[in-house]
């Protein structure tokens, strides 16, 4: 493991990798409460390389799938941003089997082809979840990723209405029934950075999810990289006494890498604020999960959780 992750720094932008040098040898980590549990996003640029290519750096405890992003309609989709599927299933039996890394389906995401318009969307929704990426096997239910199935579903739902998406945790959350000593339908979440989400507030209020990934990136007001921390840590601090029953992870994109809006200066001064700054303060709630990183295709290319993976 030692020698993938050596590996994985040297291949990183010179600028990333300087800032590793230098803030492994600063004495002491940023705080005591550590969980060195990193997510990472998968499926949304086909340069990123393969789901098992992911899995094999060796830097990330979770990968999520992102995103079937067609339901609610009686049509159900998929979409991996030019991934062919015929692989993906070896891979995520790869990841989870050979790795131990826990895979996830993000449903939702940016685009306006879903919604629960109904009781009975969300009951039909959850049964097409069940048997075409969990452990149904029902004939007649295509299975994109074949008799691979994922260890749970995210909620990315950034558009439309939020009704229905509490009947449908519960739904999922049903299928545990058929499992012996340990869940096979896990749920998380992944809402913006204003406490609370509307859009996934009442599914979250079911207290069925285990893991929330706040998203502390993107146009929001409390967006890391618009600079400083006290807006995020005051959202931070709503969603960990909100939710005290789930673990709450740091959501940051590789891409923005912690820089503010027009600020001057490299990268790697930035690192040193969230080493120094943002991480003690969101590792001292009791609930904080972990890091996670937006997304893998900016990752792969910024060397973004080579650096942090050490800190989460």
């Amino acid at each position: 493991m030692a020698s993938r992750r050596r590996h994985s720094c040297l291949g990183a932008p010179l600028v990333l990798a300087l800032a590793f040098v230098l803030l492994s040898c600063l004495a002491g980590p940023a705080t005591a409460k550590q969980t060195n549990q990193v997510t990472v996003f998968w499926g949304r640029n086909k340069d990123e390389g393969s789901l098992r290519e992911a899995c094999d750096t060796g830097l990330y405890t979770t990968v999520i799938i992102s995103f079937y992003s067609v339901f609610g309609h009686g049509r159900y989709w998929g979409d991996l941003s030019g991934h062919q599927l015929g692989g993906v299933g070896a891979d995520i039996k790869h990841c989870q089997q050979s790795k131990g890394i826990l895979v996830l389906l993000s449903i939702g995401g940016g685009g306006h082809d879903y919604s629960l318009p109904s009781s009975q969307s969300a009951a039909d929704v959850a049964d097409n979840l069940w048997n075409a990426h969990l452990g149904g096997r029902r004939r007649g239910v295509y299975r994109p990723f074949g008799d691979a199935a994922v260890d749970g579903i995210d909620f990315y739902i950034d558009n439309g209405a939020p009704d229905h998406y509490d009947e449908l945790a519960r739904r999922l959350d049903g299928y545990n029934r058929f499992y012996r000593g340990r869940k096979g339908v896990r749920l998380t979440a992944s809402p913006r950075c204003g406490c609370p989400d509307w859009r996934v507030d009442r599914a979250l209020q079911t207290g069925l999810f285990e893991r929330i990934h706040v998203r502390f990136y993107g146009d929001d007001k409390c967006s890391y990289k618009n600079g400083g921390t006290w807006g995020i840590v005051e959202e931070w601090d709503k969603w960990t006494a909100r939710y005290p029953k789930a673990e709450v992870y740091l959501g940051l994109a590789a891409a923005e890498s912690g820089v503010p809006d027009g600020a001057q200066g490299t990268i790697a001064v930035y690192l040193k604020y969230l080493y120094y700054d943002l991480l003690p303060k969101v590792q001292k709630a009791p609930n904080y999960g972990g890091v996670m990183v937006w997304d893998r295709y900016s990752d792969k290319k910024t060397g973004y959780s080579g650096v942090v993976q050490g800190w989460a």
